[in-house]
């Protein structure tokens, strides 16, 4: 069955692009020209991923990011951000409301189908066997990509997920903001080490308590105390 992408994007020409490149990769393609409609085909359809366009009249795509990861029915839902704000500060804003990934305009069509074909593999677990691995109060389960923290289920984004069964995998171990980086996405994502504290600071803040055990070791990276 083809996996559903949602296109939420105010340019009619871009839209028609992303429509038939996406559908020749073998997407079904749902689109939406503004915020309102795009968070009601979202409820409504339950996409498999979301492209969303930042500078929209209306509901801005911040906005509708935000509203998209309050909702528990599209909390989980991989979501692209496409922009032509390229300045790092409007990058880390989008991953902080929660984006999976960033790609600014102009674009290449060949990159934006492999990281859509990148989230969807990360999404649908396919790169870990179905397991459940247990650190403390931190349960992860990589087949269903369900996390619950001291007793309570934490919708978490694909990257947040990828990042933190990286470091329940190795209590103790103290990751590289590069290993994470390829972990989460791959030897050649497109991601900073600015980004990736945003990401360890949104897991912290969504574990509640237990977040505290993801520890910064200076200069280094992360761990996960045991």
């Amino acid at each position: 069955m083809a996996r559903t992408v949602l296109v939420i994007d105010d340019e009619p020409e871009l839209v028609k692009l992303l429509d038939y490149n996406l559908t020749r990769a073998g997407y079904a393609v749902l689109t939406a020209r503004d915020g309102e409609r795009g968070l009601a085909a979202a409820r409504q359809h339950s996409p498999d991923l979301v492209v969303l366009d930042v500078m929209m009249p209306g509901l801005d795509g911040w906005e509708v990011c935000k509203r998209l990861r309050a909702d528990p029915a599209t909390a989980a839902v991989p979501l692209l951000m496409l922009t032509a704000k390229a300045d790092e500060a409007d990058r880390v804003l989008g991953l902080e409301l929660g984006a999976d990934d960033y790609v600014t305009k102009p674009f290449g069509v060949k990159e934006l189908l492999a990281r859509v074909k990148a989230l969807l593999r990360r999404a649908e677990g396919q790169a870990a066997p179905a397991e459940v691995i247990r650190a403390g109060r931190i349960v992860v389960d990589s087949g269903k990509r369900a996390v619950i923290s001291a007793g309570r289920k934490v919708e978490l984004t694909a990257t947040e997920f990828d990042l933190l069964r990286a470091l329940v995998e190795r209590p103790g171990r103290v990751f590289s903001r590069e290993d994470l980086i390829a972990r989460a996405r791959g030897e050649d994502a497109a991601i900073t080490d600015r980004t990736v504290d945003v990401h360890v600071a949104s897991l912290r803040r969504k574990l509640g308590k237990q977040g505290e055990r993801i520890e910064t070791v200076w200069g280094v990276g992360y761990r996960l105390r045991e």
